[in-house]
This record gives structure tokens, C-alpha cells and sequence, in this order.
């Protein structure tokens, strides 16, 4: 703990200050200048004039997160939510580093609330002891006699003093609490976590007031648009730039790795020219044979292998032989496309190199400080502490930014180094499609055996697709091969009791640029795995929800959103409406979720009437942000289900904006009804489990509808009508 003026020189010098001192000691202080400050830890500091800045750990892209977490910490301070300002934080610093994520700082997998739940509530904590002996040495009373109210600690015979007017006191004869040790408060006692308060990032979001690093504007800035390669790992063999020279505003011409790119004035110019840039490519890449089509089929084939089996992801007794055994044993293949993220904001990035090379100072929209750190770094070949970051909010991640070499971050900084000046880089929307990073394509072999009363018995899921850790960030794929989270997750299976049980994931050959999706591996493992349960069961004879119900007895919180989500949509008396259940989560979070779909047959379009959502996610902190989270994992969940898939022909990306890159638009969307179970346990995270269940449910209404299975994701309008004429 550091004080900026201790108790005695804050005496002598407080011209600025008027004291009331009664018997009880300090009754108020009315600081007309912040003349002190405390800092108990990192996390935080309390001025002489109340304001309370707490320190944001993780990046802002939509999901709350800058809000959500200071709450934590203002919980267990007890502090008044106004007085809180909130500093983003802007370096690769490594105490507040994210343990789930080996102790880099990474905004990824609903991890942000599940992590800093515990440290920053252990940081409020010890702040709040550190006001009440302050407080208690003032009035010359026992520590244990004072309570607080928000922002203000209250003595036994009417003292009062704002956390300001003890922070300007001084730290004398006070003592830290171990953080692990110091007192919690009972959630009972909660003002704060479990409310609604307003989003800080929300009023200028709504005036157009925020800035982005799409927006970002500094003196002398000049603008980069790179002509890439069409192919990944060609490079330019020749080039011709005399036309691009010659628009006006251009200032050079700079080679990177993957391009050429053009700097100009504006950022017209420099697209304008790039369009003139006559490049000789190299042809030697392997990716130039690659066609997605021809992808989805060989991982089809390898998963389809009798023989085949990969790196064990999951598993407890033995389910081949258990399949082996049963009465009766049942085998299905899915499959599923590239997927695009989307974002709304492409990619962007101000970069700023010192005169002498030896620094910089960059302007992003990413999930990661530690990486985009890194990627400067590595780019000059300079310490990261002479790297000075602005971490921008994001119009969007879902995954796109994690990357541990960035290079959009490092085309601008390549730039700026060339010219001497500050170079903004943006990607244009065709620019973020064709070169962006994807979902990977998978195909998918499930196994299973049932007993002669139809219960399960034995569970086999195979699992074709290549490491996306692998290509995303080999640093952390040397620490964790063969086990890659990113590919696998949702193929364990964890929220049902299944004795026998294996999950196995074929390392299969890179075809595209890959990254983590929103709802990572579970966006298609949770597709594969629902759908195959429901063909179990009728396999079985019997009903979707009965038989996944048998699967939940030693978990009854599942049991609970199952039951819970049969009530909201009157699944036992559905009468002639077309539902389908799934049963999924993320992480331990989980989800039960039901679709009610109408099919035109002629055109192939499936339409979700209704989508209900019962979910598990521990503790909510902000339970309007939990809804809002939850409910755009679904709006995302329909739109990866029904048309998102990127296409590859001879290495190329086929798709190029919005237009042959289908969202689901508003009209498409379905009324959507949420429940959120009230648990007592720790936070597990909201903003993925939305996601991996609604795949699922649209393809089992969908059977209820048409007595037909969809087993390729997306369900486009021709696979649907393709599917109808089988």
C-alpha cells in the first residue's frame, strides 16, 4: 500500500480542506482539492475527493464486460457505484493476468467474470478493511464496531466518514489483510452484484461518442490499404506500382509479409491505388489445391474408417466395449462448414513507431494485450515494455482477435516504421472475409448402444478436424498437443451420466486460416451430439426429453433446466407444433433450449417461430447483461444454423461481404424466452452458452416438421430441399 501524502503532511498542508471535528472524531471533510490518495493493491485507488478508479483487467466488445467486472470489486468495497471511474488497462501486465488462460491477459471463452470474480472481490475486501482501521485509529474504537454504508464507513455513536476523507488520512499503524484470508461479505448482504445498473460503455455507444480503432484519429496520420495475397502463404514476386504512385495523396509503397501496401493521405487514396498495384504472386503454396467441398470429404472419410481413433479428448470406462455389448448399436455422420465471425467492426489498427524504432505506441481493437504486445514486439525487436498500448473497444470479437501474431496490428506498424508516421490499417469488409480466420470445417462419427428397454449404453464421439490452437498460436499448442480445447470442447459430453464413454479427435490436415468461434468446438460438437441423441431416442422408442432425462439423475441442475424448459414450451402437449429439444452448455455453464420451426418445403426456408432457453451459469452479476448476452448467443446460434458458411475454391475464399455471407436478418429472428436458474455457485460465464444448443433444436423441430434428419450445418435452403427429396 502507498500513500501520496501521509496523515502529518496532509495536516500541515490541507489550506484546501474543512474539518468538522466533533467528540466522535471526524464527522466530515469536505475536500475542495484531491490532495490524497489510497492505493490498497493494484486493483484500485481512493482519492482525497471520494472518486474510486478501479482497474478493467479484460477488452470491452459488446458483452458488458467493462461494467461487470468493477462491479465485482465495488460489491465487496461497498462503494457507492457513482463514485467509480474505471480505467481500462493498457499494458501486457501480468498481475492481472488471466489464470485460466496461464496468466496472460486474453478475453476470450466467457472467462472474464468466472476468473476476476474471486480476486477482485478478495481486492474490494481488503480496501474496505483498510478504511475501517483507518477509521477505527481516527475515532479510537474497535475495528469490529464500524460498518459501512456506500461509500461511507459508520462509527457506533453516529461518526461517519467518506472513503475519500479516510483515504487523504494517512496509512499509519495500518496492516493490509492477506487476500486470502480477509473476510467476504454473504451474498445476502450483496448490493450491487445481482443488480441492474447502467452500463458505463452504453450512453456512448448511443451518441456515437465512442471511438473504436476504426475511428481512431492522431496528428500526422496517414492510412494503409494492403493488397494480400489471394492464397495464403504466396508472397509477391514482382511488383509493379507506377500507376498506384501516381494517385495523388500516395506516400509509398510498403512490402509486408502476406502483401503489398499502400500509404496514403486518406484512406480513399490508398484504396484507390492499391486497385492499380500489378503483383506477381508465387504459386507454390499447398493451399492453392485446397477446396472446401474436397476438405469436408476427406474428414468424412477418415471419421467414417472403422479403424479410425486420434488423441483422446475425453473418456471414462469403455465405450467400445460397451457399444460392442449392448442389445442394439447405432452410428450417424455430421457435418459441418467453414464459419466467418462476422463482427461487425473488420479489422483496424493505428500504429505509432518512435523516431528511433526503439517504441511504439499502438491504437487496437483486440482481446488480448499480452498478444498485441507481443506482436510489436516481435515486429521491432524491442522490449514490450517500450510498447504503449490503447486498447480500443471492439465492435464485436467472438474469437477474431485472439491471435497471437496480429497482423493487421503488424501491417500498421510495419508501415508506420517505413514512412515515419502514424499509419492507420483497415481492412475493408472483403478485405476481413476472404482473408479472415475461420471456425474450421468438421465432420463428425457418433456411436452409441442401447439396451433392450432403450437406455444408453456406450457412447463413441469421433471428432475430423484440424488443431486450431495449432495455427492460432503455436506457442500455447507446443504446452497443451494433443489436447486442443479450441477443436474439442462440447465433445465430453460432461452434463450427462453416461458410464462408458469416449471422445476422440482426428488431427486432420489445415485446409484454411483458422480461429476460435464463439461457442469454440461446442458451436458444432453440441450439434453433432444433440441431433445423434435424438435419433437415439427414437431409436429407443421414446421421448426426446424422457430419454435425456434418465442421462441427468446425479445432475439435477440439468435436470432442472430440462424440466424447466419442457414447461415453457408445453413440450408434452405440443399437439401438431414442430419443437426440438437440445441440451448443451459451455464449459459449466449449461443450456436447455427447445425450437419451434415452420418449413416452407418449396423454397427450403425454415423458419423459428419460437425459441425457449433455460440456463445455468452459476452467480449472475448483472442480470439484465446476463439476458442480453445469452439472448444474442441464440440470435448468433440461429444464424451459424440456418445460412453462415464460407466456401474455398483453389485456396480462395468464394464469399465477399453480407450479401453472399448470409446474416440472419431481424425478420428472421423468433420470440425468444429466457429463464436463468437461481444457484448458489460461482459464476461460470454467460456470453457462450447461448450458442451450442440451438444448432441442434432446429434440426430435431425440423424433423418433428418433416420427418427428415439435417445433419450438414448450415441448413441452407438447398440442403433443405435436397434433404426433402431423398
Amino acid at each position: 500500500m502507498t500513500m501520496t501524502m501521509n496523515r502529518r503532511g496532509f495536516l500541515q498542508g490541507a489550506a484546501g480542506l474543512t474539518f468538522f471535528i466533533g467528540a466522535g472524531g471526524i464527522s466530515s471533510v469536505r475536500a475542495e482539492a484531491a490532495i490524497g490518495t489510497l492505493d490498497v493493491n493494484h486493483w484500485l485507488t481512493i482519492r482525497a475527493d471520494g472518486s474510486i478508479r478501479i482497474v478493467f483487467p479484460s477488452t470491452e466488445m459488446g458483452q458488458s464486460s467493462y461494467s461487470t467486472l468493477p462491479q465485482i470489486l465495488a460489491e465487496e468495497l461497498d462503494a457507492a457505484w457513482d463514485d467509480v471511474e474505471i480505467e481500462q488497462l493498457n499494458a501486457d501486465d501480468r498481475r492481472f493476468g488471466n489464470q485460466l488462460f496461464g496468466g496472460v491477459l486474453y478475453t476470450a471463452g466467457s472467462t472474464g467474470t468466472q476468473f476476476y470474480f474471486d480476486p477482485m472481490r478478495k481486492a474490494g475486501a481488503q480496501a474496505r478493511d483498510v478504511l475501517l482501521q483507518i477509521a477505527a485509529r481516527e475515532w479510537v474504537v474497535d475495528k469490529a464496531s464500524l460498518r459501512t454504508e456506500p461509500s461511507v464507513v459508520l462509527g457506533p455513536d453516529g461518526q461517519q466518514a467518506g472513503y475519500g476523507e479516510l483515504a487523504a488520512l494517512g496509512s499509519r499503524d495500518v496492516t493490509v489483510p492477506d487476500a486470502e484470508t480477509v473476510p467476504l461479505k454473504d451474498p445476502s448482504a450483496f448490493r450491487i452484484i445481482g443488480q441492474d445498473l447502467q452500463r458505463r460503455d452504453v450512453p456512448a455507444k448511443s451518441t456515437g461518442q465512442a471511438e473504436y480503432a476504426i475511428d481512431v484519429d492522431v496528428p500526422n496520420m496517414a492510412y494503409a490499404a494492403v493488397l494480400r495475397a489471394p492464397v495464403e502463404d504466396e508472397v509477391p514476386l514482382s511488383i509493379n506500382d507506377a500507376a498506384a504512385r501516381e494517385v495523388p495523396g500516395v506516400i509509398g509503397i510498403v512490402t509486408v509479409p502476406d502483401g503489398v501496401a499502400v500509404v496514403a493521405e486518406s484512406l480513399w487514396s490508398a484504396l484507390g491505388a492499391r486497385g492499380l498495384l500489378e503483383v506477381e504472386w508465387s504459386t507454390t503454396s499447398p493451399f492453392r489445391t485446397s477446396n472446401s467441398e474436397e476438405t469436408l470429404a476427406e474428414y468424412a472419410a477418415a471419421v467414417s474408417d472403422p479403424e479410425a481413433s486420434g488423441a483422446t479428448w475425453a473418456e471414462k470406462g469403455d465405450a467400445p466395449a460397451a457399444i460392442g455389448n449392448a442389445d442394439r448399436q447405432y452410428s450417424q455422420l455430421y457435418l459441418s462448414d467453414y464459419a466467418y465471425h462476422a463482427q461487425i467492426e473488420p479489422m483496424a489498427a493505428v500504429a505509432a513507431v518512435d523516431a528511433d524504432g526503439q517504441g511504439a505506441e499502438v491504437w487496437a481493437g483486440t482481446q488480448t494485450q499480452s498478444w498485441t504486445a507481443r506482436t510489436v514486439s516481435e515486429v521491432l525487436g524491442i522490449p514490450v515494455e517500450t510498447v504503449r498500448l490503447n486498447m480500443m473497444t471492439m465492435g464485436g470479437g467472438f474469437g477474431r482477435r485472439t491471435a497471437l501474431m496480429q497482423n493487421y496490428v503488424r501491417d500498421a506498424v510495419l508501415c508506420s516504421k517505413a514512412i515515419g508516421r502514424p499509419v492507420k490499417v483497415i481492412w475493408p469488409r472483403e478485405d476481413d472475409l476472404k482473408q479472415g480466420t475461420f471456425r474450421p470445417a468438421a465432420a463428425q462419427k457418433l456411436e452409441a448402444g442401447l439396451t433392450a428397454d432403450g437406455k444408453l449404453d456406450g457412447w463413441y464421439h469421433k471428432v475430423a478436424t484440424p488443431t486450431v490452437i495449432g495455427f492460432f498460436n503455436p506457442v500455447r499448442w507446443d504446452a497443451v498437443n494433443p489436447n486442443d480445447v479450441i477443436s474439442m470442447r462440447g465433445a465430453e459430453s460432461k452434463f450427462y451420466g453416461i458410464k462408458d464413454f469416449r471422445a476422440d479427435h482426428l488431427i486432420m490436415e489445415r485446409h484454411a486460416r483458422l480461429a476460435p468461434y464463439r461457442g469454440i468446438g461446442a458451436s458444432y460438437t453440441a450439434f453433432a451430439a444433440e441431433c445423434f441423441m435424438d435419433e437415439l431416442a427414437e431409436q429407443a422408442g421414446r421421448d426426446p426429453l424422457e430419454f435425456r432425462l434418465d442421462l441427468v439423475s446425479e445432475n439435477p441442475r440439468g435436470r432442472h433446466l430440462l424440466e424447466k424448459v419442457a414447461e415453457m414450451s408445453d413440450w408434452y402437449n405440443r399437439g401438431d407444433r414442430n419443437l426440438g429439444l437440445s441440451f448443451a452448455g459451455y464449459s459449466s455453464s449449461m443450456a436447455a433450449g427447445v425450437a419451434e420451426v415452420e418449413v416452407d418445403a418449396d423454397s427450403g426456408e425454415i423458419q423459428i417461430t419460437n425459441f425457449w432457453a433455460a440456463i445455468d451459469a452459476g452467480l449472475i452479476v448483472t442480470p439484465d447483461n446476463a439476458l442480453n448476452q445469452i439472448e444474442g448467443g441464440i440470435v448468433f446460434g440461429i444464424s451459424m444454423a440456418l445460412s453462415e458458411k464460407i466456401d474455398i475454391e483453389n485456396g480462395e475464399v468464394v464469399q465477399s461481404n453480407f450479401w453472399d455471407y448470409e446474416i440472419t436478418r431481424a425478420s428472421q429472428m423468433p420470440e425468444i424466452e429466457i429463464y436463468v436458474a437461481e444457484v448458489d455457485a460461482p459464476p461460470v460465464g454467460v456470453g457462450e452458452v447461448g450458442t451450442p444448443m440451438v444448432p441442434a433444436a432446429i434440426a430435431n423441430a425440423f424433423y418433428a416438421a418433416q420427418g427428415k434428419r439435417l445433419r450438414h450445418m448450415p441448413f441452407t435452403p438447398d440442403r433443405v430441399t435436397a434433404t426433402l427429396e431423398t
